[in-house]
């Protein structure tokens, strides 16, 4: 699958993704100590949508386009993606964030966050976007390594956010790598691991190797917006968090069914939520 971001920008899976992501660093923000955010695949940090990569697929008017146009919303919705539309909205018209300048606009002065970017061109982009930024420190370097080589964070608290591009075939065993070498040593940080979802067997089956590892407390969310069969098509995708804070499961059984409705674009559209921990 190749994931260049530039052309799925605020597509309905970075809704998604970028609204657990605010949910989680909005849950450390609950403590004055200072953490650490890694992002493994930081990308150019904001994207234009009316570039012609963007214009070419026009995702983003199925996705980010439609919740803000949304004429019904509940209030236990709204105050659950407030911090990712106030993210969004502090972008210039016709630019939607990535995961990096969402997290950089909730940061306080006492966080810090460290992106890689692979990608030569990517990551001139994204050094540029956040040249002379103090908190923000960004490396050419393989984020895969980043669970290995730079945790546990000296700030003691933080999270991994894993968002691989899938164009090779091991992605998804790289996720379980990452995850099992941050259990041993970050215990306590949070690992969110965003996948697509094409065939839900396949994920199933993925997932049921994430069961077995016996992970003391994980997470997983997904959402359709068609039946996941087509195997030639993104239909839905999911997160597994790691250590997830005890708010996010009730929040995501308040969101999902409303963005299952309002991203749906065939039927079968859907979620599910489901506890992978050890039992």
């Amino acid at each position: 699958m190749n994931y260049r971001h530039a052309y799925h920008a605020g597509n309905f899976a970075d809704v998604v993704k970028h609204i657990v992501l605010t949910r989680l660093v909005t849950y450390l923000q609950r403590k004055d100590k200072a953490f650490r955010i890694f992002d493994t695949h930081a990308g150019i940090g904001t994207y234009d949508l009316t570039s012609e990569q963007a214009q070419k697929t026009g995702e983003w008017k199925e996705g980010v386009k439609r919740v803000r146009e949304a004429r019904e919303m509940p209030a236990q919705v709204r105050e659950i993606i407030v911090p990712w539309l106030a993210a969004v909205e502090t972008e210039p018209e016709g630019f939607y964030p990535g995961s990096p300048q969402i997290v950089r606009h909730l940061m306080r002065k006492q966080d810090r966050l460290t992106l890689y970017e692979l990608h030569e061109e990517d990551f001139a982009a994204l050094s540029q976007r956040f040249k002379g930024d103090y908190q923000t420190r960004v490396l050419n370097l393989d984020g895969w390594l980043a669970a290995g080589a730079h945790l546990p964070p000296k700030e003691g608290r933080g999270m991994v956010l894993v968002d691989p591009p899938f164009e090779v075939g091991n992605d998804f065993d790289q996720m379980i790598d990452t995850l099992q070498k941050a259990r041993k040593r970050f215990a306590g940080g949070t690992v969110a691991l965003w996948y697509p979802v094409k065939r839900r067997e396949h994920t199933d089956e993925w997932l049921g190797t994430l069961r077995a590892l016996e992970f003391p407390d994980l997470l997983n969310i997904e959402l359709y917006i068609r039946e996941p069969r087509k195997p030639g098509m993104l239909n839905g995708c999911g997160m597994v968090i790691a250590n997830p804070p005890y708010t996010l499961k009730a929040e995501m059984n308040a969101l999902l069914p409303w963005l299952a409705k309002i991203l749906a674009q065939d039927k079968g559209a859907g979620f599910r939520i489901q506890d992978l921990s050890k039992r």
